[in-house]
């Protein structure tokens, strides 16, 4: 039987092209060459190499095909390329996951990035795949415990959901992420680091997951001085790792940091392609390509796991209507809405609780549990509703036995939003139905 050493180095020779196509630089302006001479030799989406005349190189990508040459959209701006420098194709982009991987930082195209060798697997994927036959797929698992009561009860993650937290920067997302990351339940956790600053991606590996947590992750990272074609398949290719678990019949636990970043490099190449920026700044093919990797996620078929995957949403000034959060809102099984004046009250996690809404809810919990969580969202509402009269000292207690009750249960509610556990979801039951007896809301 063969070692994993002989594997691996059995799966590099086999990758080793025999012939090297290899075409000149015609046209070059301020971000993208056009190529003459790999016209029948590439295919959209292969990786190029650029040689300049001083040795050194630069990647890049097929952006266009045409009868006057290929496009490549480079990695990083085309400084000192001459005419007539010579470019090769290095085929196709496809990666090798690996059992190996877990514990491991790479990059979006399956290298390492901490410098160390890095086990290739022995089946070579593209990071585009289709998502299960829908016939096929399995209804949502059971909850997750998620560290937070709030989540346990009143928005609760089922095993094989889709869903996203949508906040404006500096509202707590990155935070919440990372305590989800720790708290949650998986066999693997595959994370998406996209257009990250480099110091938080350090930060996120050593600090946040810790040695402990890297136990059980895959980190697929993009910084944000990366060129937009990684940013782009970063969370592409932690999709497929995460497909690659799933498959093997394990339970996989996916974060993407953020969706809005994979939206914008999107939009970086539509345009350099040529494809007009018409639906509000980003171009017609934006949409497609968000539903297509959230529906990649979620239940797997019979015989596999699931993929719990978890987006995060970067909303300009609270705008849920805004372009990416409205085209991610309408295929995902939930979302979570981080508010900024809460979290400038010093509340962590800053959930809008009537903003946000899980869609695994009612058949995620029992008819009991059902009502606790109505009968909270209603005295939550209740008081928003009347925030303003109360607050100005122009109502008077028992005027409205409705709106008293709501009234003593804000103090708890608060409480309980923002309270961690480590028991199980029952126990956060129990302390949201004790809220409620607090307030004299309560049926028992």
């Amino acid at each position: 039987m063969q070692n994993a050493p002989l594997i691996d180095l059995t799966s590099k020779l086999a990758d080793i092209a025999q012939t090297r196509p290899f075409g000149r630089v015609v046209f070059a302006d301020g971000h993208i060459l056009r190529i003459a001479g790999l016209e029948d030799e590439v295919q959209l989406g292969d990786r190029l190499r650029l040689i300049r005349r001083d040795g050194s190189t630069l990647s890049g990508d097929v952006l266009c095909l045409g009868q006057e040459g290929v496009t490549m959209l480079p990695d990083e701006p085309p400084l000192r390329v001459a005419l007539a420098d010579r470019v090769l194709s290095s085929g196709p982009v496809r990666i090798a996951p690996d059992n190996g991987w877990i514990g491991r930082v790479v990059d979006p195209y399956g290298a390492a990035l901490d410098g160390k060798p890095l086990r290739q697997g022995t089946a070579r994927f593209d990071i585009r795949a289709d998502p299960p036959a829908a016939i096929s797929r399995k209804q949502l698992g059971s909850r997750l415990k998620t560290g937070f009561h709030l989540l346990n009860t009143m928005l609760p993650v089922a095993r094989g959901q889709r869903i996203g937290i949508f906040a404006g920067s500096g509202v707590g997302k990155s935070r919440l992420l990372a305590d989800l990351v720790q708290a949650m339940d998986a066999d693997v956790v595959v994370i998406a680091l996209v257009g990250e600053r480099s110091r938080e991606i350090n930060n996120f590996t050593q600090n946040v997951l810790g040695e402990t947590g890297m136990t059980r992750s895959v980190v697929v990272a993009a910084s944000a001085e990366a060129g937009p074609n990684a940013r782009y398949r970063c969370p592409l290719t932690a999709m497929r790792v995460a497909e690659f678990f799933r498959d093997q019949g394990r339970q996989v636990l996916l974060f993407v940091d953020s969706i809005t970043r994979f939206a914008e490099a999107h939009r970086e190449i539509a345009v350099s392609a040529g494809e007009f920026p018409s639906l509000r700044g980003f171009p017609p093919s934006t949409p497609p390509e968000i539903t297509k990797i959230a529906e990649r996620a979620g239940p797997g078929p019979d015989g596999c796991g699931d993929i719990t995957a978890i987006f995060s949403v970067l909303v300009a000034a609270s705008d849920m209507n805004e372009p990416v959060a409205d085209m991610l809102r309408g295929v995902l099984d939930g979302h979570i809405v981080l508010e900024r004046k809460l979290a400038d009250r010093g509340q962590f996690p800053a959930i809008d609780v009537l903003r946000s809404v899980s869609r695994c809810l009612p058949s995620a919990a029992s008819p009991a549990e059902n009502g606790v969580i109505s009968k909270a969202r209603r005295l939550v509402a209740t008081y928003e509703d009347a925030a303003a009269l109360v607050q100005s000292g122009l109502y008077s207690a028992g005027a409205d036995a409705e709106l008293d009750h709501a009234i003593a249960f804000r103090k708890s509610f608060e409480d309980f939003a923002t309270g961690r556990t480590v028991d199980d979801i029952g126990a956060s039951f129990e302390r949201l139905q004790l809220c409620l007896r607090r307030c004299g809301a309560s049926n028992e």
